[in-house]
């Protein structure tokens, strides 16, 4: 008996009230002749319901990484949005032509299979957890710097049900000039101004608050004349004790307070992760969702 079946028959001998649903796997296939893949993600639907289903990518890339270290993971993780948002508006669930459309990403989606499930939030934790996230012991390595911020910013984003509705990875020589590689995480416009954050770590040094710093003046320039709007950047980083920046490390956070105050002079707003959760409920109130 399969591990569905097992679950399906132990539901039934219970008595519990689930649904069922049926699952599919996203792959990323670098290689299509080696035909070796990594699971990036779930699409999870309940069966005889023209509800939308719902689908998930990972947070953790390391997987996708080793075994391409060149995979567009910006890309991949833009199809999430996408998916979600043909999920919404196509829900007999006939994905197969976007799928047929992103061969270039080497995106595969695997046949579906029964599953057995309280809802279909809760239903996605199980098959997250079984195929595509890593097992335990390759969490032993935590998110740190800029990762760690990026995570904490799309968590709250996601959370404030605003993630899909913001522009991300927005390239600076839309506003500044060609070849300029800064792409700030991301941003939204809810009326005459642009918000962009961007993820700032102050843990290797204050290399990345001065780039941002040089960059400013330029970007808001840019901004006004090409979006005839203005522009509020603001900087995330870490909050000072997270770093040990103390009384009792004075160099550490004469460093951090050089980093902020270097950023602040060229009129970005400086705020931490700790203020995360009322910059998305702002996101959300002014994106109306």
């Amino acid at each position: 008996m399969s591990r569905s079946e097992s679950r399906t028959a132990a539901a039934m001998k219970s008595g519990n009230q689930r649904r069922n649903c049926e699952f599919q796997l996203l792959r990323y296939v670098p290689d299509a002749v080696r035909n070796e893949y990594v699971h990036i993600g779930v699409i999870l639907r309940e069966q005889g319901n023209t509800e939308p289903g719902t689908v998930q990518f990972t947070r953790d890339w390391r997987r996708g990484r080793c075994m391409d270290p060149e995979a567009d993971i910006p890309l991949l993780e833009s199809m999430e949005s996408e998916l979600r948002r043909r999920l919404q508006n196509d829900p007999d669930g006939r994905l197969m032509r976007l799928l047929d459309e992103s061969r270039s990403l080497s995106l595969q989606m695997t046949e579906p299979k029964a599953y057995l499930a309280e809802s279909l939030p809760a239903g996605m934790e199980e098959p997250m957890r079984l195929y595509v996230d890593p097992p335990p012991r390759d969490h032993g390595q935590r998110l740190s710097g800029r990762a760690a911020i990026q995570a904490k910013m799309r968590t709250e984003f996601e959370h404030a049900g605003v993630w899909d509705l913001l522009r991300k990875k927005i390239a600076a020589s839309l506003y500044t000039r060609a070849g300029d590689p800064l792409r700030i995480d991301v941003g939204y416009r809810p009326n005459g101004v642009i918000r962009m954050f961007h993820a700032v770590s102050l843990e290797p040094g204050v290399e990345m608050a001065k780039v941002l710093a040089f960059s400013a003046a330029e970007l808001r320039t840019g901004v006004e004349r090409v979006e005839k709007a203005q522009l509020e950047l603001t900087a995330v980083i870490e909050p000072a004790l997270r770093l040990g920046a103390t009384d009792e490390a004075p160099e550490r956070l004469q460093m951090y307070r050089f980093g902020v105050e270097t950023m602040e002079e060229h009129q970005i707003r400086v705020l931490t992760t700790s203020d995360l959760g009322r910059v998305a409920d702002t996101a959300r109130r002014e994106l109306l969702v």
